[in-house]
């Protein structure tokens, strides 16, 4: 497929030669991100073996190079980029991205900061992240990317131009996935992908519906994916990627987590209340869904 758009690729490319992102989605977490890797994965050029390097996060001391490896055997024709949800309320990452890629195009994708925050206490809970049953006011900073919004999407308007900078909603993608692929495709500069015809289709990935049968277990495993993924063994990193036996292992079995008790889900709608309306006046869309409690029967499902 001759790729066109945006983006201008070189005809050919060595299996040395430098290449950095043309794209990052900088999330945040639990936004439908794992899902966007595996819609565009073979549409454009992604990390080899892996989605997330958090290079300009926590590995930056790893090296340009070392991200660049990552990227070599990237098709020549393809735009290149990488799905990085920890970035989104970095400033050291955003500062980075900016320094090393200044022309590189962003989307940032949002959800409702209840649903979110809940949703990423169970998925780093999971991974032994955080510990101890959900308290926002004691987890805040880990959980911290949903009482930012409006503040994070102007600044990297601000870094890299309102016109390289996409916000994508999750209510979308769970309304119209196909129409919310579009709109990423077409800011990318790639053809559209059908989901009709697509492996990924158009339901959640990577749901958070179990603790780990065991914290300490988890948080191993945790700790040596990281090693692995450092020491650029992507081999055997994946043995423990979302959704592998060692993964389920390690990082499942425990009990269901329960749907966010209605006082809490009150009070923290309370909470970001402010928040939303900044955001609807920075996107100029209504966001009344996000204001109102969360239906329970979805809320079961654990994502």
């Amino acid at each position: 497929m001759n790729f066109q758009g945006p983006f201008k690729a070189v005809k050919t490319i060595s299996k040395t030669a430098s290449r950095l992102p043309d794209f990052i989605a900088v999330g945040p977490p639990r936004t439908g991100t794992t899902w966007l890797h595996r819609a565009l994965g073979g549409h454009v050029g992604l990390p080899a073996g892996i989605k997330e390097t958090q290079f300009f996060r926590w590995n930056y001391a790893m090296g340009l190079d070392w991200y660049r490896s990552f990227f070599r055997d990237c098709p020549a024709w393809l735009p290149v980029g990488e799905i990085a949800p920890t970035y989104f309320d970095s400033l050291e990452a955003r500062e980075r991205i900016a320094a090393a890629i200044p022309r590189c195009r962003i989307i940032c994708s949002l959800r409702d900061p209840v649903a979110r925050v809940y949703s990423q206490y169970k998925a780093w809970h999971r991974a032994a992240l955080v510990e101890g049953p959900f308290d926002y006011s004691r987890h805040r900073e880990q959980l911290s990317a949903s009482r930012s919004y409006a503040f994070n999407v102007r600044a990297w308007r601000q870094t890299f131009g309102a016109e390289n900078v996409l916000v994508v909603l999750y209510d979308d993608l769970r309304a119209n996935p196909q129409a919310y692929l579009d709109s990423i495709c077409a800011f990318l500069g790639i053809a559209k992908i059908d989901l009709a015809t697509s492996a990924v289709g158009a339901q959640p990935i990577n749901l958070s519906e179990r603790g780990p049968r065991n914290l300490r277990m988890a948080r191993w495993a945790h700790a040596r994916r990281v090693r692995l993924i450092k020491e650029r063994k992507i081999q055997l990193a994946r043995f423990i990627e979302a959704g592998m036996p060692l993964w389920r292992f390690f990082f499942a079995g425990g009990p269901l987590y329960a749907p966010l008790d209605p006082e809490t889900e009150a009070h923290l709608r309370r909470q970001f209340r402010p928040e939303v309306e900044e955001l609807e006046l920075v996107l100029g869309r209504e966001l009344s869904a996000w204001k109102a409690p969360v239906d329970q029967s979805s809320a079961r499902t654990g994502k």
